[in-house]
């Protein structure tokens, strides 16, 4: 009944102030520069009702000051805010025990920050903790969380709606890896798979089913979640390239070539995107088409107004000061973790390795801490207010990856934590006013192995300039990592998201601009407008192709051919025309199936590069050789890395009605759009015919 929620209310109240009073008299005792009595000394009953009176004052303003402030504070850059709210918090404090009836307690400035730190977290601990036990309370108090501020929605339908969680560059071996380890026991619970650590009853059925799939060759987030979210990753050839006839190089992570990509998307396909009615986008590249978006980078650099909610996300989560104690402490935890494991790796001469130092452990902190709260606790929100469509992206797991290797326990320990995050998000689908679906799936795998630098001594560029006769450096210059952590948290500090080299012109038009993008690599010739043939490179350049393709470090080249319109070029003078790679598929055979349909959809792009680089691949264990300064890595073809997954609710039609794994981004929209068409009416499986009209239908529109 409404009055004993009221009472129950009540009594959460009273605990609140009575462990919150007590926790200031702790620290009253132990803080020299924190008193809540007179010069002269009072009796104990004066500083426990100073204690009380300054515990309740600092309540109140925390509950109706902080949000203003934090609204206010929008504005700001996200890790700026993130600091902020200490010395704001411990403001609070101070103007608390200024109006406090008692009239005693003063703390110094410094001590005031500590002690507001500890009492939020404290209060909030004990809120929650007294909350979890009444379903409703722990529901309101979710959506206090995630929603504060937010208009009122409709009234909620009743179909179900859909949410999905993608776990960056976590691939499906990774996943099975984790689930047999007992690191992911919501996902092993899911599969009704038991492990060392976790044992299910033989009745249980499976609620979700795990199907692989395929990326195209260039498996990074870029194409894929371009692919996934708009339908259509036409000309993305790699995560950069050089486009000649606008002399500039994209690159997806950069907000304004993610805003041009997904205007080009949206072009293609005549469609807005998967999260267009009634949906939201959480810590993407890409909206989707959402109209609810936060963290989304597409839209970073845009100003902030009614249809850019880019920064909504960091009000609903600091808008609770103990969110912001509670993931400050964690972010600076996060980063002794990696200091401490990039310092063992070092002493113990670990290899492969890659340099953790200089800013490193703060982008791995935003990753793995920061990002990740703020995303999962906008999309506790969404599921709260009932939205349709949810799509959400956790980078933690790919950042660390990147530079601990995809097998490592650092990155085991990730995994961890983001299974936590997927259970979190499954308890409060209990609390939501409609049914949920929770849909996991990752954009693309990793493939382990050490640098092309680190092996052979020289970069990529540093190739290509002897090929070309031109000058090499004596010390090779290192290739930045474009992990997608980096890119977002130079967008949360609205500084321009930018790499070394990104946008240099060559010191003389004639020479080459060179790119990777994980294994792959990108070789254009700036002053040639056309995309340059096998001939004319060879006119210009005749030891060039010769010395890329015979290089042990690398797997094959792609070049236009006036001949053939498209050549593979391999060791030993291999060269196959594009049409016969599936009877001959020479240096593509340690690839794998599929591999020539990739390279052939890539030559068809407009903005392909006038030579494709893709690195060796050791299929024996699984490594390949990075461009980049990664250690896991991804964007081009070779072992785990084009190899995601897709982890979907068995009352769901199968991803694929005959069984095959989908091939492509683009089939994982399609497969995304018909689910979510299935929950907004009668779920009726489709056969192996009708799936192949839907494609060819979707091909046509996209044509």
């Amino acid at each position: 009944m409404r009055w004993r929620r009221i009472a129950r209310q009540v009594g959460r109240s009273v605990a609140v102030w009575a462990v919150s009073t007590a926790t200031m008299l702790v620290l009253a005792g132990l803080l020299p520069d924190f008193r809540l009595q007179s010069a002269d000394g009072d009796n104990v009953t004066t500083i426990a009702l100073a204690a009380a009176c300054g515990a309740g004052a600092f309540g109140i303003l925390s509950a109706v000051v902080w949000p203003l402030l934090v609204r206010l504070l929008l504005l700001v850059p996200a890790l700026v805010l993130g600091l902020l709210v200490f010395f704001l918090n411990g403001s609070l404090l101070l103007l608390a025990l200024r109006v406090n009836p008692s009239g005693r307690g003063e703390a110094a400035p410094e001590t005031a920050v500590i002690v507001a730190a500890v009492m939020s977290a404290v209060a909030s601990a004990t809120g929650g903790a007294l909350a979890v036990r009444d379903d409703e309370a722990y529901r309101r108090r979710l959506h206090r969380l995630a929603t504060r501020g937010r208009r009122a929605h409709p009234p909620c339908p009743t179909a179900p709606g859909l949410v999905c969680v993608q776990l960056d560059g976590v691939g499906h071996d990774v996943l099975m890896n984790a689930v047999r380890e007992g690191l992911m026991p919501t996902v092993a619970r899911w599969l009704a798979s038991g492990g060392p650590t976790h044992q299910e009853p033989a009745h249980q059925e499976p609620t979700h089913r795990l199907t692989p799939w395929r990326t195209d060759w260039s498996s990074q987030t870029g194409a894929s979640q371009l692919g996934i979210l708009h339908g259509s990753n036409f000309d993305v050839p790699a995560f950069r390239w050089y486009e000649k006839d606008r002399g500039e190089v994209m690159v997806c992570n950069r907000p304004t070539s993610a805003a041009e990509l997904q205007r080009r998307a949206a072009l293609r396909t005549r469609d807005d995107g998967l999260l267009a009615v009634d949906g939201a986008s959480r810590g993407n590249l890409f909206s989707g088409g959402a109209g609810e978006q936060a963290l989304v980078l597409s839209i970073a650099t845009r100003r902030r107004g009614r249809d850019n909610r880019s920064r909504a996300g960091y009000f609903a989560y600091f808008s609770d000061p103990a969110n912001a104690v509670r993931t400050a402490l964690s972010f600076v935890a996060e980063v002794a973790r990696e200091i401490g494991q990039s310092t063992r790796a070092r002493l113990g001469r670990q290899r492969p390795r890659v340099g953790r130092g200089g800013l490193y452990p703060l982008v791995r902190a935003f990753a793995t801490v920061v990002e990740r709260d703020v995303v999962v606790a906008a999309v506790m929100g969404d599921m709260l207010a009932g939205r349709t469509a949810v799509y959400a992206d956790l980078v933690a797991y790919d950042e660390v990856a990147h530079h601990s290797g995809p097998h490592g326990r650092d990155a085991e320990q990730v995994l961890r934590r983001l299974d936590r995050c997927l259970a979190l998000l499954e308890r409060v689908a209990e609390h939501a006013p409609r049914p949920y679906r929770i849909v996991v799936l990752s954009d693309h795998g990793q493939s382990p192995g050490e640098t092309f630098r680190a092996r052979y001594g020289l970069t990529l560029g540093d190739l290509v300039r002897a090929g070309c006769g031109l000058p090499v450096p004596r010390r090779a210059e290192q290739t930045h990592s474009g992990a997608e952590a980096r890119a977002a948290v130079r967008a949360a500090l609205r500084r321009p998201v930018e790499e070394k080299g990104e946008h240099h012109r060559p010191a003389r038009r004639r020479e080459p601009v060179v790119l990777a993008s994980g294994n792959l690599g990108l070789i254009s010739f700036p002053d040639v407008p056309h995309r340059m043939t096998k001939e004319e490179i060879d006119a210009r350049h005749p030891a060039l192709l010769t010395t890329l393709a015979n290089h042990p470090g690398i797997g094959f080249l792609l070049v236009r051919s006036e001949r053939h319109g498209g050549v593979v070029l391999g060791a030993h003078g291999a060269e196959i025309p594009l049409d016969r790679l599936d009877e001959e598929p020479g240096p593509l055979a340690r690839f794998g199936p599929g591999a020539a349909d990739a390279v052939r959809r890539t030559h068809s792009f407009p903005h392909t590069a006038d030579i494709m680089v893709n690195s060796a691949y050791d299929p024996a264990d699984g490594e390949v050789l990075a461009f980049e300064e990664q250690i896991g890595s991804h964007g081009g073809l070779g072992g785990a890395q084009s190899r995601p997954f897709l982890l979907s609710p068995v009352d769901l039609t199968p991803p694929a009605a005959d069984g095959t794994e989908p091939v492509g981004a683009e089939r994982i929209h399609r497969i995304l759009r018909r689910w979510l068409d299935e929950l907004n009416g009668p779920q009726v499986p489709l056969t192996p015919a009708a799936e192949a009209e839907e494609e060819g239908a979707e091909e046509e529109r996209a044509a």
